[in-house]
């Protein structure tokens, strides 16, 4: 299936030929109160695309494709910044054990680090936290600074960047969420100020969300 943009007249279209065909192109016309020559290329265009068949002497039909594309187009819609949950940050000198009480009372499976300046500095999971813990050191001494993934090796995602690009980071790279940062310049560096945080949990609700719409039709 060719993969194209949806126009409110092919959406008009699809509804007509769904629920009366197979339609001529000319009854399709007369509907939309319009000329056959108007809708040709919106009519070669679905056709093309898998969504309709033409057939000589009977008309259009209805393939049924038209809910893959408008869970395509909103998908390709939705982004981070929309969908985005508060952030949950430590500075990099709070002990281990303090970060292990944060994580248990935010339930989260990550949490942000930020150096005195506020901005991001790296990432501490529950993996780093337990080899801590087990390592046999005083966890009420060390700072997550020492056990934290740092920058730049931490992946993040921007308010602006597409849902599927922030699901394709956390399959590709195993983690739990993602710092959602705005780039600061200063001092001829790029620096990162953690504005939300996107995570597996995000992803489930925009699919709720997803089968919420289909139910009223993706309107």
């Amino acid at each position: 299936m060719i993969n194209i943009e949806l126009k409110n007249r092919h959406y008009e279209i699809l509804e007509i030929v769904k629920t009366q065909g197979p339609i001529t192109s000319e009854h399709i016309a007369s509907l939309l109160n319009v000329t056959r020559s108007a809708i040709r290329a919106d009519l070669n265009l679905l056709t093309m695309s898998g969504m309709l068949e033409a057939k000589p002497k009977v008309g259009y039909m209805y393939i049924g494709s038209v809910e893959r594309q408008k869970i395509a187009d909103y998908l390709n819609a939705v982004r981070v910044g929309d969908l985005k949950s508060r952030p949950v940050a430590i500075t990099d000198t709070t002990s281990v054990y303090d970060a292990v009480v944060t994580m248990f009372l935010e339930d989260v499976g990550s949490i942000f680090i930020t150096n005195e300046a506020k901005y991001l500095s790296g990432v501490i999971s529950r993996k780093d936290l337990l080899k801590a813990a087990i390592g046999g050191s005083d966890i009420h001494q060390i700072p997550v600074g020492i056990i934290m993934t740092r920058m730049p090796n931490v992946v993040t995602v921007a308010p602006a960047d597409p849902v599927v690009e922030a699901a394709r980071k956390i399959m590709e790279h195993e983690i739990d969420a993602l710092p959602v940062v705005e780039e600061i310049f200063k001092d001829g560096q790029i620096l990162y100020r953690i504005v939300g945080r996107f995570s597996k949990t995000n992803i489930t609700k925009l699919f709720v969300d997803i089968g919420n719409k289909l139910g009223g039709g993706l309107d």
